[in-house]
């Protein structure tokens, strides 16, 4: 009895063992079937927003045409692409120093870059700011101009070649008055020696204002009277929309005899344009890298002229404010800035 129960207990034993080992093992292959289990999928990142994380600002030059694009601007992005935008007072040299060299303002939409040429080329060269695109489309923004009422009695006057032979027949045989500017500034010169090369001379009555009131009452004297009349003006400018009036033609651009239109020595005066203005959208050069969206937007935003011309024109009506326009013009020519923002607003 004693040997089998022995035997007994040990074969119990040996069971026990087993089924201990077994569930070891069980545990050990749940606890791997645990690891292996693929985690959950994370959530994919949002996208940054367009305008980045921190505020733009917006440079507001002092002149009426720069504090109209800097609010135009500051509105649409606001609008479409949720931007903080902050509109910041400038000039001409402080802000083109101030982008130069610490990358703010981020924006100036009316930079006039041959006006600051060393500061402009100092950030190029720095890698600090660059253009985005020209501010208008067009870049002769100097030029002489014709009354539309002229323009449609004489279709065949659409430039300054023409005139030699046209102004005979404008004014009854008489000289047709040519309204220069103000005989201190430089275009008063230009336009003396452009006559001479034209050959126009004997054909028109040059008159030079004493100061820019005149030169406008002059203006507007002459259009009331429905007279023939051609005169010097540059752009953008509220004059040109007021009165409907038109560029004429003024030929190539011609650096050498520009160059001698400026002098007054030139003894052998040649026609040639007037020489064009470098005016451009500027950013700061982290907008490209950090924003890259709101940067294909200013690449897109290069105005009319005529279109600033009416913006102008708006602003010198009783009661006008630059604000006031730039919500005029955000609510009412979508047809003109929806291009600009494209594709690319969210």
């Amino acid at each position: 009895m004693t040997a089998r129960l022995l035997r007994a207990m040990l074969l119990l034993a040996t069971l026990l063992a087993a089924e201990s080992a077994f569930g070891q093992i069980t545990v050990l292959d749940q606890a791997q079937d645990s690891v292996a289990a693929p985690a959950p999928a994370a959530e994919p990142e949002p996208p940054p927003p367009p305008c980045g994380t921190r505020p733009l600002s917006i440079a507001r030059m002092s002149w009426p045409s720069a504090e109209l694009l800097a609010e135009i601007h500051a509105r649409i992005l606001a609008r479409e692409y949720g931007c903080d935008t902050r509109v910041t007072p400038g000039d001409l040299a402080a802000t083109g120093s101030s982008m130069a060299s610490t990358g703010q303002p981020a924006v100036a939409p009316e930079m006039w870059v041959t006006r600051i040429a060393g500061v402009w080329n100092a950030g190029i060269e720095a890698q600090m700011l660059r253009p985005a695109a020209p501010t208008y489309a067009e870049s002769q923004l100097e030029g002489w101009f014709m009354p539309g009422y002229l323009a449609l009695a004489h279709p065949e006057l659409t430039g300054v070649g023409d005139l030699a032979g046209a102004l005979p027949l404008l004014n009854g045989g008489m000289r047709v008055r040519f309204i220069s500017c103000p005989v201190d500034w430089a275009c008063a010169l230009i336009n003396r020696n452009l006559i001479t090369a034209l050959g126009l001379g004997g054909m028109v009555e040059l008159v030079e204002p004493a100061n820019r009131f005149e030169m406008d009452t002059l203006i507007a004297e002459a259009v009331s009277r429905k007279e023939s009349v051609l005169f010097y003006y540059w752009q953008p400018n509220a004059v040109l929309a007021q009165f409907d009036f038109l560029p004429l033609d003024m030929g190539a651009y011609d650096e050498d005899a520009a160059k001698c239109l400026a002098r007054r020595d030139c003894r052998a005066a040649a026609p040639s344009a007037f020489a064009a203005e470098t005016v451009v959208v500027a950013l700061a050069e982290w907008v490209f890298a950090d924003i890259p969206a709101i940067a294909a937007y200013f690449q897109r935003t290069s105005l009319p002229l005529r279109e600033m011309n009416l913006l102008l024109a708006q602003l010198n009506e009783p009661g006008a404010t630059v604000e006031g326009v730039a919500d005029r013009f955000v609510a009412g020519r979508e047809d003109l800035w929806r291009p600009w923002v494209a594709a690319t607003a969210p």
